[in-house]
C-alpha cells in the first residue's frame, strides 16, 4: 500500500478492511505507518496530554492448571514447592488489604486484582474476598480477566451472567483485557489449549458491557502467530467494540520469552520478532483499524521506558501504569520499573503535559 493510499485512509477516516489492514502491516514503512498513527491520535486527543493511572498489580494466588506456554509466573496445583524454588500461594485477606492500604498512600485509585485458575477458587472466594476489600480498604477493583470469569463460571457451576451478577453485586467496577493474547483458535491450541476460548474471552467482555462494567482490551504478539492473526483480533475487538462501546483502552505487548530457569513448556519461540520495531509497527496498526477506541496505552512494562516514549509518536495517547507492583512479566525476566517523578519526566520530555487519570479516563489533576 503506497504513501497516497495511507493518507486517503487517515485523511478520510474510513474504515480499514481486513486485507487493508494485512497490507499496510506488511508494506507501509515504520515510520510512515507511525506518522498516520499519530495523526489519528491527534484527532482523538488534539490537547497536549498524555495520561497515566497509578495502581497495583495484585496476584491472589499463582496456582494455576492452564499450563500457558509463555508463562513463567504459575505453580500447578498440588505442588507445594516447584524446581525453581517457587511456592504456591493464595493470599490471605489481611495481606491483600494491606497491599490497598500502601497502593492508596501512594496515590493510587485502583487495583488490578489477577491470578491464576485454582481448582479449588469458587464464586464464594472472590465474593467474600470483594466484600472485605470494599468494606475494610475500599477502592476501584479492576479485577478478574475473561478466562479467570469463564474459570469461576466453570468450577462453580453456574451461568455466566449468574457469575457476573454476584461478582459485580460483591464489589467487582471493571474488568482487565487480560488472557487475550491472540483471539484466534489456532493460536490458543498451541499457546493456552486449556485456556478460553477466543469466542468465551469476547462473551464475558460482551456480558460484562452488557451490565455496565467498563473494560480494557489487550493483544499480547509475537508467539507462533502471524500478521492475519493480529489483524483477526483487532477486527474482532473493533466488532464488539461496535455492538456494545464497553472498551476504555487498548493495549498491546510483545510476548517476552521466559529465560531457560522459569520457562514452564519449553516452546521454542525464538525465531519470533518482538523488537522494538514490530511493537512499534504493531501499536501503529491498531491505532488505525481501531477506530471506535478513545484511548491506546503505551507498554513500556514490556518494552522499557525508551521505547514507551517512542510510542507516544505511534498513536499511543496514555502512558498506562506506575504499576506499583508487578508479578507475572517479571518472572519472564523483564523487570522495568520507575518512580513517579520518572513517569512524569519521560512523558515531559515527549513534549507532553501528564496527567493522572482513573480507570474511566477521568482526568484526576
Amino acid at each position: 500500500m503506497g504513501h497516497a493510499a495511507l493518507q486517503d485512509i487517515v485523511s478520510s477516516g474510513r474504515r480499514l478492511s481486513f486485507d487493508e489492514a494485512v497490507a499496510l502491516y506488511n508494506e507501509a514503512p515504520l515510520l510512515e505507518l507511525g506518522r498516520a498513527a499519530h495523526a489519528v491520535r491527534l484527532r482523538k486527543h488534539p490537547e497536549p496530554v498524555v495520561t497515566y493511572v497509578i495502581d497495583r498489580n495484585i496476584n491472589y494466588t499463582n496456582v494455576c492448571y492452564v499450563d500457558c506456554a509463555f508463562c513463567a509466573f504459575y505453580v500447578r496445583p498440588g505442588v507445594e514447592e516447584d524446581a525453581r524454588g517457587e511456592r504456591a500461594y493464595v493470599l490471605p485477606h489481611e495481606e491483600i488489604g494491606k497491599k490497598i492500604d500502601e497502593t492508596k498512600a501512594l496515590g493510587g485509585t485502583q487495583i488490578l486484582l489477577q491470578g491464576g485458575h485454582h481448582p479449588d477458587l469458587k464464586i464464594d472466594y472472590y465474593e467474600d474476598l470483594f466484600r472485605y476489600i470494599k468494606k475494610n480498604h475500599p477502592i476501584h477493583l479492576h479485577a478478574l480477566s475473561p478466562p479467570e470469569v469463564m474459570h469461576i463460571v466453570k468450577v462453580s457451576k453456574i451461568t455466566l451472567d449468574e457469575a457476573l451478577d454476584r461478582l459485580i453485586e460483591a464489589g467487582l467496577d471493571s474488568i482487565p483485557g487480560g488472557g487475550a493474547e491472540i483471539l484466534t483458535d489456532r493460536v490458543r491450541e498451541v499457546t493456552a489449549p486449556r485456556k478460553a476460548t477466543a469466542q468465551e474471552w469476547l462473551d464475558v467482555m460482551e456480558a460484562a458491557h452488557r451490565k455496565g462494567l467498563r473494560t480494557t482490551a489487550t493483544m499480547m504478539f509475537g508467539s507462533v502467530d502471524t500478521v492475519e492473526d493480529r489483524v483477526e483480533h483487532l477486527l474482532k475487538l473493533r466488532d464488539l467494540q461496535d455492538r456494545t462501546g464497553g472498551f476504555t483502552a487498548f493495549i498491546c505487548w510483545a510476548y517476552q520469552r521466559p529465560g531457560p530457569e522459569n520457562h514452564a513448556l519449553g516452546l521454542d519461540l525464538e525465531a519470533r520478532d518482538t523488537s522494538a520495531h514490530t511493537y512499534l509497527k504493531t501499536l501503529a496498526l491498531a491505532r488505525l483499524v481501531l477506530d471506535n477506541f478513545e484511548n491506546l496505552q503505551s507498554s513500556w512494562v514490556t518494552m522499557g521506558h525508551g521505547v514507551g516514549q517512542l510510542s507516544l509518536q505511534f498513536g499511543s495517547n496514555d502512558f498506562g501504569s506506575l504499576m506499583i507492583e508487578e508479578n507475572v512479566v517479571s518472572r519472564a525476566g523483564v523487570d522495568y520499573c520507575m518512580s513517579l517523578e520518572y513517569l512524569e519526566h519521560l512523558i515531559l520530555d515527549t513534549g507532553y503535559t501528564p496527567k493522572r487519570r482513573n480507570m474511566f479516563y477521568e482526568v484526576l489533576n
